[in-house]
């Protein structure tokens, strides 16, 4: 699954299981079952991953799905978003050793760096908020055009159904439920995908995007 990028995989994986444990980034009974239910879990995403886009990996956390993901797909540009310091620290320091060039760490919020960083082709996201609340702070961050993809456990479609309204307020045109990771994972990996039209977040946050937009432009005029 790793291809070259095994040797840096095994070192992530020890990464986790000790100053991820130490730091309270992933609980120690996860340990014994890092490598199916964690990193080949997320890293499998990337079979639905378009070649060469944007990714922002929303509330990364200890760098999952994003950091697998960054570590079979050097092709991405990858932003691992995340809001608290200790997290962020963490991110750093694994993408500093594992020489990941193509990914870089923001902290803060999602929905506190709408125009501060570039619209994304994709959103990723695990274990982060229930799909509706998920929606509200990473279909905001999309490009148009763009997608959402959330891994999710064996209550996706129940989620997706609760979620649909929330979802077309938010401008989403199309959802589906995919099953990735044949061969690799077992059970294979859950993905809600959600695609938008030309206006990711609907009417309120264009207009946000807007503001946002010409804030950018002064600041940089200054």
């Amino acid at each position: 699954m790793f291809g070259d990028r095994f040797a840096d995989a095994v070192r992530y994986a020890e990464l986790l299981a000790e100053a991820g444990v130490q730091r309270g980034l992933i609980g120690p009974r996860e340990v014994p079952r890092l490598w199916e239910r964690h990193l080949l879990n997320c890293a499998v995403l990337s079979e639905v991953v378009p070649e060469g886009v944007t990714v922002c990996d929303v509330g990364s956390g200890a760098g999952l799905p994003g950091i697998p993901l960054a570590l079979v797909r050097e092709d991405l540009k990858i932003t691992l978003l995340e809001p608290l310091l200790r997290r962020t620290n963490f991110l750093s320091e694994v993408v500093e050793l594992l020489g990941l060039d193509h990914v870089t760490v923001v902290r803060g919020r999602a929905e506190e760096v709408m125009g501060k960083i570039q619209p994304v082709h994709v959103v990723t996201a695990r274990a982060v908020a229930p799909l509706d609340r998920l929606a509200t702070w990473g279909i905001p961050l999309l490009r148009p055009y763009g997608e959402m993809l959330a891994l999710k456990g064996d209550a996706a479609e129940e989620e997706l159904k609760s979620a649909s309204a929330a979802l077309s307020k938010l401008g989403a045109v199309e959802t589906s439920i995919l099953h990735v990771g044949e061969g690799v994972v077992d059970p294979m990996s859950t993905v809600v995908r959600v695609e938008v039209g030309e206006s990711p977040g609907g009417v309120r946050f264009a207009a946000k995007r807007a503001k946002a937009a010409r804030t950018g432009r002064a600041r940089r005029r200054r």
